[in-house]
């Protein structure tokens, strides 16, 4: 999901399925590190800066996407919130996912269109302003 300034996501084109939205949700690696803590138990926003070594904004915006898809729950105590997964399904979906992972080899990593090749193929192609 794209980030935006109000509320950390913006919703996905009309017309998407709420699969897309789900693994369009989860594609970004910070969001991605974020649930894995989660699954560990509740944190803080200041708990993930840590761990994460990222700005709070930026740390937030990420939470509030998750907690958006419904993802993630918000705990308010005092001043704090602690943060929880909301679904523990989500875990079975990752762990599904390390299955197709490992069974793919090296697959996924080298799609052309998404994978870790693709990002600087794109980034040198940025530069030359292709």
């Amino acid at each position: 999901m794209v980030m935006n300034n109000a509320s950390g996501c913006v919703a996905p084109p009309e017309g998407n399925s709420a699969a897309e939205a789900l693994f369009h949700s989860l594609s970004d690696g910070t969001r991605l590190t974020i649930v894995r803590r989660l699954a560990e138990g509740e944190a803080r926003v200041a708990d993930l800066m840590a761990q994460l070594g990222l700005a709070q904004s930026t740390v937030s915006k990420h939470v509030a996407c998750l907690r958006d898809c419904g993802l993630v729950n918000g705990r308010p105590e005092g001043r704090q919130v602690f943060y929880s997964l909301a679904r523990p399904e989500l875990l079975d979906v990752l762990s599904a996912a390390e299955t197709v992972l490992a069974a793919t080899g090296n697959a996924v990593a080298l799609c052309p269109n998404y994978g870790t090749d693709s990002r600087t193929a794109t980034t040198r192609q940025e530069r030359r302003g292709e």
